[in-house]
This record gives structure tokens, C-alpha cells and sequence, in this order.
């Protein structure tokens, strides 16, 4: 990832929107023409008041660049905080409800969904956002937190939480996302719609638990054969409860007593 964010190094706010439609179209079978991207897609119209408002902040207007911000979420429904740095041909697709936080970093061609929130998990001041590298596909729902590296092509799925730094060419689902494992390893680098392997998934918690039982069932077999194999032992007499202890004692008392007594009683007959 680079330091600074290209649309505030000299450039134009406007001098990559061809760029930026380009990628838009490539990535949504949806998009008619160049004219219907611009005019109707809110994640191109969120992007170009981010860099009003990044140039803003950069000018030292910080309470401008937020008012930009504010005026691009009441329109878009996506709310970037000026302080982000956000590379070339980002696409967030539908758009609603995606937050992005000030210290977020975002590489080249990655491509975010509706729901999506690069959140912060700290207090303090310096990086608390996640830093997503050139690539990589955030799905719908997904909630990215603190100050994390996703790598490069890595895959988020719908819905997943992430709390932890996810390698490059990874594909994570689930709360908190662990990683899948495709069939091809070489899939991560394609487009995957939603950040989510749409074919037969492994569950690695499930396979874990399925591991698991397979050693449960084959100790179970062998304590089996061992059991078969031991000659029977006698039971052993269970020991007995204060309860009955104090009982049987008192009846040993009870009839030494007894006895004692007849045995008096015959020797005066």
C-alpha cells in the first residue's frame, strides 16, 4: 500500500473518471453505458465527493471536508470519512449503508458491497482501521474491524466478521471469519460475486467436529477389543455410606448386647 492517496498527489478530482467508469462496467453485467454509470450509480457519486472532501481535509478545512462527507452520505447512503485513502478503480456495488472509517486503507481494484463497514476497534489516535490491499472483494454485510491487513485477492464472505489479519489469496466466511478452502487456489484471483465461493463450501468448523468423532468411534472400537479381551474381575463390594456404617454399627452393639444378656441369663438357670 502506498502512503498517499492518488487523488490528492496532483491529480484531478476528475482525471480518472473514465477509469473509474471503465472499472464500474467491467465488474457489473448491470451497467448499460458509460452515461447510465455515471448518472445512477451512488458508489461513483460517493467516491468523487471523497476526494472533495480528502482535498479539503488536506487544506486544513476539516470541518468543511466532514460537512462533504455528511452531504455524500445523505445522497448515497455511504459514509467515507475524509481521512481515508482509497486507491484507483474502487467500486462499492449498490452502495447502501457501507462506512468507511478515517484511518482506512484501501489498494487498487477492490470492490465493496452494500452493508460493508471498515470500522475501528480503539480509542486512541493513529491507525484503528482496517488497511485492504490491491484486489480484494468484500462481501455484502461484512464487517471488517481494527487495525487489520486483508490481503492481496483475499475474498470476504456476505455477513462474515473480521477481527484478524487475513493472508493473501484467502477466502474467509463465517463469525469470526476462518478461512475456506476452494477446490483451486488459483479462484481467489477471479471475480467472486459477494466475496462468498458460491460452490460447495467446507465448513471448517464442521470438519474439525467430523475429525473429532472419527478418533472418538475408533478409541470407542479399541477400549471395545481391550474390554472383551480382560478376564472378569470380581465385583468389588462397594464401600458403604457414612449413613450405613453408623447403622450397622449400632446394630453390632444392639446385638452383642443381646447376646451377652442371654448367655447371663443361662449360666443363673
Amino acid at each position: 500500500m502506498r502512503a498517499a492517496d492518488y487523488t490528492t498527489a496532483g491529480d484531478g478530482v476528475f482525471k480518472h473518471l473514465r477509469e473509474e467508469i471503465d472499472g464500474i462496467m467491467a465488474r457489473d453485467p448491470a451497467a448499460r453505458s458509460r452515461l447510465e454509470v455515471a448518472l445512477c450509480y451512488p458508489g461513483l457519486h460517493a467516491i468523487i465527493l471523497h476526494r472533495i472532501a480528502r482535498r479539503a481535509r488536506d487544506a486544513g478545512w476539516h470541518t468543511t471536508a466532514r460537512l462533504v462527507s455528511q452531504i455524500a452520505r445523505s445522497l448515497t447512503g455511504i459514509e467515507i470519512h475524509p481521512g481515508a485513502t482509497i486507491g484507483r478503480r474502487f467500486f462499492i456495488d449498490h452502495g447502501m449503508g457501507v462506512v468507511i472509517g478515517e484511518t482506512a486503507e484501501i489498494g487498487d481494484d477492490v470492490m465493496l458491497y452494500h452493508g460493508v463497514t471498515l470500522g475501528g476497534t480503539s480509542l486512541d489516535p493513529g491507525k484503528r482501521h482496517p488497511t485492504l490491499e490491491d484486489g480484494v472483494i468484500v462481501g455484502a454485510g461484512a464487517k471488517i474491524l481494527g487495525a487489520i491487513t486483508i490481503g492481496r485477492s483475499a475474498r470476504i464472505g456476505a455477513n462474515a466478521v473480521v477481527v484478524a489479519d487475513v493472508p493473501a489469496d484467502t477466502a474467509v466466511v463465517g463469525i469470526p471469519a476462518r478461512p475456506v478452502l476452494p477446490p483451486d487456489r488459483v479462484e481467489t484471483r477471479k471475480f467472486m460475486p459477494y466475496g462468498t465461493p458460491c460452490g460447495e463450501i467446507p465448513d471448517p468448523v464442521a470438519r474439525a467436529l467430523s475429525g473429532l468423532l472419527d478418533q472418538v468411534t475408533a478409541l470407542q472400537g479399541r477400549v471395545d477389543e481391550l474390554e472383551a479381551d480382560r478376564p472378569p474381575a470380581a465385583i468389588p463390594r462397594p464401600k458403604p455410606t457414612p449413613f450405613e456404617a453408623v447403622t450397622s454399627r449400632a446394630t453390632g452393639q444392639a446385638t452383642g448386647y443381646a447376646t451377652g444378656m442371654h448367655e447371663a441369663q443361662g449360666e443363673t438357670r
